[in-house]
C-alpha cells in the first residue's frame, strides 16, 4: 500500500485517524486471545456461552471475526489510494469498530442473546464494510476493484450461511469451506498485486537483477482455475474430480509464486515473509487435493490456508503497513522477525497435528502457543505505534 495522499482536518485520537490503526490492533489482539480461549474449550476445560459448538465458535471467530477486521483495516487504508478519495476517520470509523466489537460479544454470548439476534449483530459488520467500500469504489470510478466488493460480499453471504447452517444442521461445513475459499481468493488476488510490487521495488533499489514477472495471461489463468477448483471444493470436497482440480490449481499457484523472484529477497524480511505466507496457498491446494483422494485428513489443508496463508499474510501486511503509514523505516526489527517466526511455527505445527494424530495434543499446544505469541506479540510491539502519532505527516 502506498501512503494515503490527503486527510481531512482531524483532532481526535490517533487510533481513529486511519482505518488500519484500530482494526489491525484489535484484530491482532483478538486473534491471539481467541485461540487461548479455544484450546481449553476444545478440551472441555472451559465452557462458552455461545450457541455454536466449540469448534464452530473457533472457526467462526477466526474466519468471520479476526479476518474481516484485518481486511477492513487494509481496505479502508488502500482504497483511498486507489480512488483518490478521503479516508474514513473519527466517528464513522469508531462506529464500525463498535459494530465489530458488538459482533464478537454477541457470537460468544449467543446462548444468552439468542442465535438470531446474535447473527444479525454479527453480520452487520461485513454488511457495513461491503456498503462502505462499494460506495468509495463507485464514487471514485475505480471499476477494476469492484471484484473486491464481490468477494467481500461473498464473505458476508458465507457468514449469514454459517449462522443458519450451524443452527439448523447443528454444525457448519459448507459455509466454512465457502468462507475459506473466499479468503484464499482474496489472498491470491491482493497478494498477486502487492507481493510482486513490493519485491520489484526492493530489488530495483537494493539487489538489481531478475525482477518479478508482470501480471499477465498466466496469472489470469491460474486465478480462474483456482477459483473454479475452490468452487467445486466448497460443494464437493472429496473425490477424483475436486482432487484433480485442486492439485492443478496448487501447481499453478506454486509456479505463479516462483515467478515473483522471492528467492532474491532473503535480506529483507518484510518482503521475504510475504513470499513465505503465499507459499501456504499452493500448499493448501495440494494438501486438500490429497485429502480429496483420502490420503490425508482434510484439516491439514484447511489449516495450511487459514493458519499459514491467512495468518502469515495478515501479520506481514499489518507490520509493513503500520511501519510505512506511520513514517517509520521499512525494516523488520528483531521483535518483528520473532513474530514472523512464531506464526510460521504455528502454521507448521497445526498442519503436522492434523497429519500425525499420535502427536496432535502436543502439536496443538505448540501451534496455539506460537499463534498467541505472534498475534499478542504484534499487539505489544505495534500497539504503541498504532495508537500513537506518526513520525511525520504524509
Amino acid at each position: 500500500m502506498t501512503p494515503v495522499p490527503r486527510l481531512r482536518p482531524y483532532e481526535g485520537p490517533a487510533l481513529l485517524s486511519y482505518g488500519f490503526r484500530p482494526f489491525f490492533l484489535l484484530g491482532g489482539v483478538y486473534a491471539g486471545l481467541a485461540v487461548l480461549v479455544w484450546l481449553p474449550a476444545f478440551y472441555g476445560e472451559l465452557s462458552l456461552r455461545s450457541a455454536f459448538s466449540p469448534r464452530d465458535w473457533h472457526v467462526h471467530e477466526m474466519l468471520y471475526g479476526y479476518l474481516p477486521a484485518v481486511m477492513a483495516g487494509f481496505l479502508f487504508t488502500a482504497i483511498p489510494n486507489w480512488t483518490g478519495r478521503l479516508p474514513l476517520q473519527g466517528r464513522p470509523l469508531l462506529v464500525l469498530v463498535v459494530i465489530w466489537l458488538a459482533g464478537r460479544v454477541a457470537v460468544t454470548m449467543s446462548a444468552d442473546f439468542g442465535w438470531a439476534p446474535a447473527a444479525v449483530i454479527d453480520v452487520g459488520f461485513l454488511a457495513a464494510i461491503v456498503t462502505a467500500i462499494a460506495r468509495e469504489i463507485v464514487a471514485g470510478a475505480n471499476w477494476r476493484n469492484l471484484r473486491l466488493v464481490l468477494l467481500v460480499g461473498l464473505l458476508l453471504a458465507g457468514n449469514c450461511a454459517f449462522h443458519l447452517e450451524a443452527h439448523y444442521s447443528g454444525t457448519a461445513d459448507y459455509s466454512i469451506r465457502a468462507g475459506v475459499a473466499v479468503v484464499v481468493l482474496l489472498i491470491a488476488l491482493i497478494g498477486g498485486r502487492i507481493i510482486p510490487s513490493f519485491t520489484r521495488n526492493w530489488l530495483a533499489r537494493e539487489n538489481p537483477g531478475r525482477l518479478p514477472s508482470a501480471f499477465g495471461p498466466f496469472d489470469v489463468a491460474s486465478l480462474a482455475i483456482s477459483g473454479a477448483a475452490l468452487s467445486l471444493w466448497v460443494f464437493r470436497p472429496d473425490g477424483p474430480l475436486p482432487g484433480t482440480a485442486l492439485g492443478l490449481a496448487g501447481l499453478l499457484q506454486l509456479a505463479r509464486l516462483g515467478r515473483w523472484a522471492g528467492d532474491r529477497t532473503l535480506a529483507d524480511r518484510l518482503v521475504l515473509i510475504l513470499h513465505v505466507g503465499y507459499l501456504f496457498v499452493p500448499l493448501g491446494f495440494l494438501l486438500n487435493a490429497a485429502a480429496a483422494f483420502d490420503l490425508l485428513p482434510r484439516s491439514a489443508g484447511l489449516h495450511a490456508w487459514m493458519v499459514g496463508a491467512a495468518g502469515i499474510m495478515t501479520l506481514a501486511v499489518m507490520t509493513r503497513a503500520t511501519l510505512g503509514h506511520t513514517g517509520r523505516p521499512l525494516v523488520a526489527s528483531p521483535a518483528t522477525q520473532a513474530i514472523y517466526l512464531a506464526v510460521v511455527v504455528a502454521a507448521l505445527a497445526r498442519i503436522c497435528a492434523a497429519i500425525e494424530p499420535s502427536q496432535s495434543d502436543a502439536l496443538l499446544h505448540v501451534a496455539a502457543g506460537a499463534w498467541a505469541a505472534a498475534f499478542l506479540g504484534f499487539g505489544c510491539v505495534f500497539g504503541p505505534i498504532l495508537s500513537g502519532e506518526s513520525k511525520r505527516h504524509r
